[in-house]
């Protein structure tokens, strides 16, 4: 987690720089991680999409290395749910972060608060932004969401790590507890790698070809869990220290000036 305001700029410039989106601290969202079913547990870990897992939420910088993960919750739980129950939004809510308040759009006069950017099952906040719904939009509202969602990459991120982590394709045959344990250490080890300019192939991540088409990456043909079962493997334990919280306002004066500024540049 970056520790002072510099630290968080760095991020932020890094998103504008890559995907010329300003003022972002980070792309979040949920994976499930499946499990063989736990011991006694009944329904309490199985999912919507018919197979149990714990809940992997995971923050992500523009760099695809991850600055926050909570591996805590059960399968039934949303990513909204996640998000409200978790030390990350009790931390943005006690301003524990360190985060700057707000800073001029690039080649504007206009002020805009930083902020996370995730997807239409998380909250609007003025340090969380969501896409509009995908109903009778307007043409500053479509280039917003095209706009967000290109700069969201933390999907790519989870493509990375199952690529690379391979035990994340199957059904974990451990205890809910130690499968957490798992995906903490293996971000950890991601992050270390991230550093490495062999670690990602080329081709594995999204990307846009000459006139800015997307292009799907190769790790969106990795096997599907619910098709293979886990095996016995050695797995190192990763620490992770995180803080969190609840919160029910909606906030919108930052999405309307970002939504004009991103129409212009």
């Amino acid at each position: 987690m970056p520790q002072s305001g510099e630290d968080w700029r760095r991020i932020a410039q890094q998103f504008h720089s890559k995907w010329n989106f300003p003022n972002t601290l980070g792309a979040i969202n949920g994976k499930h991680v499946a499990l063989m079913a736990p011991n006694n547990s009944g329904s309490l870990y199985y999912n919507y999409k018919n197979f149990f897992s714990i809940v992997f939420m995971g923050l992500v910088d523009a760099d695809y290395k991850f600055i926050y993960v909570d591996v805590d919750c059960n399968g039934r739980i949303s990513d909204g749910g996640v998000f409200a129950g978790c030390t990350l939004l009790e931390a943005l809510n006690r301003r524990l972060l360190s985060i700057p308040e707000s800073d001029l759009l690039p080649g504007t006069d206009d002020n805009s608060s930083f902020h996370i950017l995730g997807d239409e099952a998380f909250p609007l906040r003025t340090d969380l932004l969501k896409p509009f719904p995908f109903r009778n939009l307007k043409y500053a509202q479509r280039v917003f969401n095209y706009r967000l969602s290109r700069a969201r990459r933390v999907e790519n991120a989870f493509g990375i790590l199952a690529m690379k982590f391979r035990v994340l394709l199957t059904r974990i045959n451990l205890s809910p507890e130690k499968a957490s344990q798992l995906v903490m250490a293996a971000c950890t080890l991601h992050n270390y790698l991230r550093n490495d300019p062999y670690y990602v192939a080329p081709g594995l991540l999204d990307y846009e070809d000459n006139i800015h088409r997307p292009v799907k990456g190769a790790w969106r043909q990795q096997e599907n869990p619910l098709k293979s079962v886990g095996l016995p493997f050695f797995y190192t334990l990763g620490v992770c220290i995180i803080l969190s919280c609840k919160i029910k306002r909606v906030v919108k004066n930052n999405k309307i000036i970002l939504e004009v500024y991103l129409l212009f540049v």
